[in-house]
């Protein structure tokens, strides 16, 4: 569980961020932000650079979901004894973060209108906000996949999801009849 635990980058991420520049590579990007933390600042380094960009800013609100106690902790007895349910004991709940990170999605929609912002990240936090944002329950993301997603007056609309192109579902199609 690493968390806001800020764990540097190691070499495998950086070749995850090097290879993530070959997938953006082929479209118009306007601005990039990233979390905070070291792993995900310079995941947005390397990216930028790849792009023959910088990095805008670093957002507070986009930092990787709290998990209190439970952080640097592995699958076992230990962890066990964290769990409450929900989440973890003294930790931010998957509803706390949801929250968080779908407001920043929104600000960062709102301060660069019709913009096509990279956003870096974290996991859990893209899973559990995009979970919200849709009103469906998201799988684990994948590390330096592409999610795609488009913010509209009415909401906000999935197009890739770690790295493959979501199909339209029949909730999705019968929601435009």
């Amino acid at each position: 569980m690493q968390g806001r635990t800020d764990i540097p980058l190691n070499e495998i991420g950086r070749a995850q961020a090097r290879n993530a520049v070959e997938v953006l590579s082929g479209q118009q990007w306007d601005v990039i932000v990233s979390s905070p933390l070291s792993r995900a600042a310079e995941t947005a380094d390397l990216i930028a650079a790849g792009l023959g960009m910088t990095v805008e800013r670093r957002v507070e609100e986009l930092t990787e979901r709290n998990f209190g106690p439970a952080e640097g902790l592995q699958s076992g007895p230990e962890l066990d004894a964290l769990r409450v349910p929900g989440g973890f004991r003294d930790a931010e709940t998957e509803a706390e973060a949801a929250a968080r990170g779908l407001a920043a999605f929104d600000e960062l929609a709102r301060q660069y209108p019709g913009a096509r912002v990279v956003v870096v990240t974290h996991g859990t936090l893209i899973r559990v906000s995009l979970s919200e944002a849709l009103g469906r329950t998201m799988e684990s993301v994948t590390n330096a996949s592409l999610n795609l997603v488009y913010r509209h007056d009415d909401g906000w609309t999935l197009e890739y999801y770690n790295g493959e192109l979501v199909p339209p579902t029949e909730l999705d199609a019968d929601a435009l009849i």
